[in-house]
């Protein structure tokens, strides 16, 4: 039985009834509706937490859908996965792989950003501070990407940015 109508929740609930009219009235084809039920049950065990079956479901929605755009949301969900697994060069590979077909994704680059953040912290346990400092570098230019997109968001970013003197 599909995910989708097993969810336990008011808000599972509605936005299963609500993606279902959708895929009926909406002119897609059969693959693409498939797509996006695959997609749809992703993100239902993503946000419960049980990643391999939410991969299983992005994989599979990977392979039915065409559309650069919807693909890139699929990459960026698996990304996110890696990324909740602590498997960050994993994690970057399908943060590139969306932003390829989505380069509109602030999202995506802010997670980049925190990765190398997080590496070049890292870094500096290690004593490395050369080593550091070039991801820092790194994690500056991926957040201006992401601010530069929506400039409101990502505060705690731009502060780092202005204190660090990266910010232009």
């Amino acid at each position: 039985m599909p995910r989708s109508r097993i969810n336990e929740n008011f808000i599972d609930k509605t936005f299963s009834i609500v993606a279902n009219i959708l895929l009926r009235i909406i002119p897609t084809t059969s693959g693409e509706k498939k797509a996006f039920t695959f997609y749809r049950d992703g993100m239902s065990a993503q946000s419960e937490g049980n990643y391999a079956e939410a991969l299983q479901n992005y994989y599979e929605a990977m392979r039915l859908e065409i559309d650069p755009y919807d693909r890139s949301y699929i990459l960026y969900n698996i990304g996110l996965i890696h990324t909740s697994n602590g498997e960050h060069t994993k994690a970057l590979e399908y943060y590139f792989r969306a932003l390829e077909r989505n380069p509109f994704l602030p999202q995506a680059f802010n997670n980049m950003a925190v990765i190398c953040h997080y590496r070049g912290e890292q870094a500096i346990r290690q004593g490395d501070s050369e080593v550091a400092e070039s991801w820092f570098n790194q994690a500056a230019e991926y957040w201006k990407q992401a601010i530069a997109l929506t400039p409101g968001n990502y505060i705690e970013a731009q502060n780092w940015l202005k204190i660090t003197g990266r910010f232009e």
